[in-house]
């Protein structure tokens, strides 16, 4: 497996360096990040199950698609090889918001990421990679915000800690729009 480098950030964004994936995570150091959430026309939001081996966060529902940008690599490009990496399609994204956030993990891993977040609309067919996926689903905002409140250990913690500001922003059943 190829060393896979992540972009280490100033509260601001600025780049300051890059480190080993792991290593950022292990000392909690900030890192530029993406997270993707894609919606059908109906409104309803594409949400995965993370593959049992996943590093951190294993088995927990999550949006669509999420990782690191690559040094010199924009966040929508890093979006779109991401969407077909792991969840098999590619679509026109928009960046909405990006947020900060903090996590430890019972494995000693740290989740300290500016993350840059992504809205984009598809109809079509998931063909999600299974080393990275276990499940999908498409679902409405209602449900899922009750999944959410009956079981949220059900879900990773960056996806709870921005659901808010997706919330604020999550399309009303629409038609794909011209631009994408």
């Amino acid at each position: 497996m190829n060393e896979e480098n992540v972009i280490l950030v100033d509260r601001l964004d600025q780049p300051i360096g890059t480190m080993e994936k792991i290593e950022a995570h292990k000392k909690g150091l900030l890192h530029r990040a993406f997270s993707i959430f894609i919606f059908n026309t109906k409104g309803e939001l594409l949400i995965q199950k993370r593959d049992s081996k996943k590093y951190h966060s294993p088995n927990l529902w999550t949006n669509t698609c999420c990782s690191h940008q690559r040094e010199g690599e924009t966040t929508k490009a890093a979006g779109h090889r991401r969407l077909i990496e792991e969840m098999g399609f590619n679509c026109e994204l928009t960046e909405v918001f990006s947020f900060t956030y903090n996590v430890g993990f019972s494995n000693g891993l740290f989740e300290h990421e500016l993350d840059h977040v992504l809205f984009g609309f598809f109809e079509g067919h998931v063909l999600p990679n299974p080393s990275e996926v276990c499940d999908y689903k498409y679902i409405s905002k209602d449900k899922l915000l009750l999944e959410i409140e009956q079981n949220p250990d059900n879900f990773t913690e960056w996806f709870k800690i921005c659901l808010d500001r997706v919330v604020s922003k999550w399309p009303i059943g629409c038609t794909i729009p011209k631009n994408y």
